[in-house]
């Protein structure tokens, strides 16, 4: 016959007791610590949020650039299941909504090949493609664009 350790009913309490007053003194902390055990106690400023910038499409800086998104796009769908950029750039509809037509690197297979349909290798918009805004660089550098 198996014998069974059992834990007793009055030691699961306590110990649920304990880990629950301990919870609570943790929570109750009114600093917070930096990685390096520092206590932080003021707020930390935070720089103006630049927003999108939907007044017209930006020129691009160099060839290549992956052209910036001119419209918001904070309820678009783009999963395995759907891409809701499709339903304006594809170029199926683009002509119809008035919207730039993808370009034809986008519905290329990895061999090489044509297909109907949008690659899976691009199927992630944003991936590549950001909103437009007209925020400061976040580092100095000497970045010039390309005539």
């Amino acid at each position: 016959m198996k014998k069974h350790s059992l834990i007793s009913a009055p030691i699961v309490a306590l110990t649920v007791s304990a880990l629950l007053v301990g919870g609570v003194a943790f929570a109750q902390q009114s600093s917070v610590q930096s990685l390096r055990g520092a206590d932080i106690d003021e707020p930390v400023a935070v720089d103006d949020v630049h927003r999108q910038d939907d007044s017209g499409r930006f020129t691009r800086n160099y060839r290549q650039q992956p052209p910036l998104i001119p419209h918001s796009t904070a309820q678009y769908q783009i999963d395995l299941n759907a891409n809701q950029c499709l339903t304006c750039h594809d170029w199926t509809r683009a002509g119809d909504r008035g919207a730039p037509t993808l370009s034809m690197t986008h519905y290329m297979g990895r061999d090489g090949e044509q297909l109907d349909s949008v690659a899976g290798t691009r199927w992630f918009c944003t991936q590549c493609h950001v909103p437009q805004a007209d925020a400061p660089a976040l580092v100095d550098n000497l970045f010039e664009p390309s005539n």
